[in-house]
């Protein structure tokens, strides 16, 4: 078989379809996004460091969002012709003088323009991972180490970062950003090559795109913005909903740095799981059980509630995205549909606390949570329909199967 992309090996290489290989590609699919997984410890903290709204703070976050849904744009176009590990070392390197340079900054409008531009590399990062994911034997479960790796250090995040914003400025926030992406780049040169076979590539546009199956995946993108779209839109301002029903401060941290670990467990379950018993039922249920979590935070008063509604929502958004991302995958294996679905995903995020942020009004958070409910039952409707082909696929391939 004739390969390209091919670099000399001075480091060891991880198993391209193993589990240290899998922690690896989800560090690398993290580093440009991991703002996302402490969102809401970025808005109190840009909130509190720079003596701005709530909303003012958000709009910090959509603008990072945004600038990563325009770079996840570019790498659809792009992720099928590029040495992916040298674009992934200039990008983590960007990123690093990015997050350090926004540290120096008190005008939040300035902030917002170097967060876009934090975005845009960090989205283009992003995608190219997610095209190099696509080319693994189970996207599914190594999108589910990445929720697992996204969701452990968020929860770490959420828990002590927003503490440090009133005594050290931002500059807390974005030094912990800097150092996971200096982390992340001291992972890439041990992993695989996965380069792309030389007949995928020599194949002519028209033929790709007849391959793909243009309906459900365009019903699957949809799936992924709505569902990211009405989770971010409640889960960047979780703060301001637990202190709008009286919650303390350290309270809301606690509660949401343990549901953030806790909802690790959702990814692990697509880790274990994989496909086996197909997408479309699992996937049914968590989402049941999202609406009846996100519904519940109108009773954020009672702490208990609170804490279950986080924890709740955090295993079924784990869940959920990772098999939406692995579903993603499937329609094209040189990557670009999972590009597509990263962009999906990051306009999705930025979309929730723009406009979740026009519904707050006086610390009254109780359209938010409707609305949020309204956006994740319209994702479900959207969601099924492509899983139910999907399984109907594999179950008719000859060779189906779903081994590690």
């Amino acid at each position: 078989m004739t390969t390209i992309g091919e670099t000399p090996r001075r480091f060891p290489r991880a198993a391209p379809n193993g589990l240290i290989a899998s922690v690896l590609l989800a560090f690398l699919a993290t580093a440009g996004l991991f703002y996302v997984n402490i969102m809401s410890a970025i808005v109190a903290g840009v909130a509190d460091g720079l003596g701005v709204s709530e909303q003012q703070a958000g709009w910090v976050g959509s603008a990072n969002i945004y600038g990563a849904a325009a770079g996840a744009l570019v790498a659809v176009f792009i992720v099928k012709h590029i040495p992916w590990r040298p674009v992934a070392i200039a990008a983590l390197l960007v990123l690093i003088a990015l997050d350090v340079g926004s540290s120096l900054i008190r005008s939040i409008d300035l902030l917002v323009g170097m967060r876009f531009l934090h975005g845009l590399i960090g989205g283009g990062l992003v995608g190219v991972a997610f095209g190099v994911v696509s080319r693994t034997r189970s996207p599914d479960r190594v999108f589910g180490m990445l929720l697992a790796v996204q969701f452990g250090l968020g929860g770490l995040g959420v828990m002590l970062l927003p503490p440090l914003a009133p005594i050290y400025g931002t500059q807390a926030l974005f030094f912990a950003l800097a150092a996971f992406s200096g982390v992340t780049l001291l992972m890439v040169p041990f992993l695989d090559d996965y380069p792309l076979e030389r007949k995928q590539i020599d194949v002519s546009a028209v033929a790709a795109n007849a391959t793909i199956r243009w309906a459900p995946l365009i019903a699957t993108l949809f799936a992924v913005f709505l569902f990211q779209a009405g989770n971010m839109a409640l889960g960047a301002y979780i703060f301001g909903v637990g202190r709008g029903y009286g919650l303390e401060t350290p309270f809301i941290g606690a509660a949401v740095g343990w549901a953030t670990w806790i909802g690790i467990l959702g990814c692990l379950f697509v880790i274990v799981l994989g496909v086996r018993f197909g997408r479309t039922l699992l996937m049914a249920a968590a989402m049941v059980l999202t609406l009846v979590g996100t519904l519940a935070f109108h009773w954020s008063a009672n702490p208990i509630i609170f804490v279950a509604a986080n924890i709740g929502t955090a295993i079924t958004w784990s869940f959920v995205i990772s098999y939406l991302l692995g579903m993603s995958a499937e329609f094209d294996h040189a990557g670009r549909t999972a590009a597509m679905a990263g962009f999906a995903s990051k306009m999705g995020l930025a979309t929730g606390p723009f406009l979740g942020g026009a519904l707050i009004t006086e610390h009254v958070y109780g359209p938010l949570i409707n609305a949020s409910a309204l956006v994740l039952a319209l994702s479900t409707i959207a969601m099924l329909w492509p899983a139910a082909q999907l399984d109907k696929a594999r179950i008719a391939a000859p060779n189906a199967t779903d081994t590690p």
